[in-house]
């Protein structure tokens, strides 16, 4: 699977300075590849020897995510149903597809867009995908006619596990989803194994579970928005039990014509990269899907019709960090993030 549309944001939990145990605890790390990008996984035990079995578990769990999701493979279920070339003609899905395709629906109605699946082909359009980079801004007309071509709301998702396009022409992409979907289900995977303390991370989404060795909450950083920063330093720290985290930012994959910055970031309503000041947004959420979708759809809204949304949410909070220019960084954050993230 490609990188998730507001991919190039990574974030890094803090495993390096191992604090005392209680009851002879300890982190046991499973780590891999999936997906184009790389895996982690802390569980807390007492043996390494209690994880018989897990690791191929968890390998062959995220090998059935990818044969469905993953737009790379030509067999997998949203290749071959992106292939469709008939409208109302029904598509059977697996329960993966289906699940995260319900989340992707709410996503898509609560943003009222601003999160769409069917964008890819602006992306490409505009140099952000497989093809390369380009260095000049696309025809006008050239926009224009594929923009006709996107829409979620041309998928039809029905309680019977199948999909259906109201357009022969569009096609789906979840690549800004998946991922938070594939952290689920491999927590999920661990808790039916009896562990109940554990992080996991997959290409930057996370999910932690109980808390460290040491009774500590598991600590997340959240990277330095700057292109030019190494990958893994830091901005923030914030503490996770029991919550997901997943970020999107859009300072690692732009181009430049003159004084313009032309990020991967889309707007679906316009077609055009998105520049409202918003560098990165994390969300926080009881699962990494609905996460992982609305964090690239808070790009697209912009801090405050974002805060505003999470604000009226349940159990989600957001943190904005904002730049203009040469400015320094600005934070903005709903009304519980730093209460939710402290100690």
């Amino acid at each position: 699977m490609n990188h998730r549309l507001s991919s190039y944001f990574f974030i890094l939990y803090l495993l390096f300075y191992p604090l005392p145990s209680d009851a002879g605890l300890s982190e046991h790390l499973i780590s891999g590849q999936t997906m184009g990008t790389k895996y982690h996984i802390k569980i807390v035990l007492k043996d390494k020897q209690g994880l018989s079995g897990l690791e191929a578990k968890i390998e062959r769990r995220l090998e059935e995510i990818n044969k469905s999701m993953s737009t790379f493979l030509k067999e997998s279920e949203i290749s071959r149903f992106n292939a469709l070339e008939k409208a109302g003609e029904k598509f059977p899905i697996s329960e993966d597809f289906f699940r995260v395709m319900t989340t992707a629906g709410t996503v898509f109605r609560l943003t009222e867009g601003a999160w769409d699946g069917t964008v890819k082909p602006l992306v490409d359009l505009w140099g952000f995908g497989a093809s390369g980079k380009r260095t000049t801004i696309p025809e006008k007309s050239e926009i224009e006619k594929l923009h006709k071509r996107i829409g979620f709301q041309s998928i039809r998702l029905f309680e019977n596990r199948h999909l259906a396009k109201t357009d022969p022409f569009v096609t789906l992409d979840l690549a800004s989803i998946a991922k938070g979907y594939a952290v689920d289900s491999v927590s999920e995977l661990i808790r039916k194994n009896g562990f109940q303390h554990f992080l996991v991370e997959i290409g930057g989404e996370v999910y932690a579970s109980g808390k460290k060795p040491d009774g500590s909450p598991w600590r997340v950083g959240i990277n330095r928005p700057d292109p030019l920063a190494p990958h893994d330093q830091v901005h923030k720290i914030v503490f996770l039990r029991d919550m997901a985290l997943a970020t999107s930012g859009d300072y690692r994959n732009f181009f430049e014509i003159g004084q313009t910055r032309y990020s991967h970031v889309l707007d679906p309503k316009t077609g055009w990269p998105v520049a409202n000041g918003v560098i990165s947004a994390s969300v926080l959420a009881k699962d990494c899907t609905f996460a992982d979708g609305l964090a690239t759809a808070l790009m697209v809204m912009g801090h405050e019709k974002g805060i505003e949304l999470t604000n009226r949410l349940e159990h989600v909070e957001s943190l904005f960090i904002l730049k203009e220019g040469n400015g320094p960084f600005i934070e903005r954050f709903s009304n519980g993030f730093d209460k939710t993230t402290s100690r």
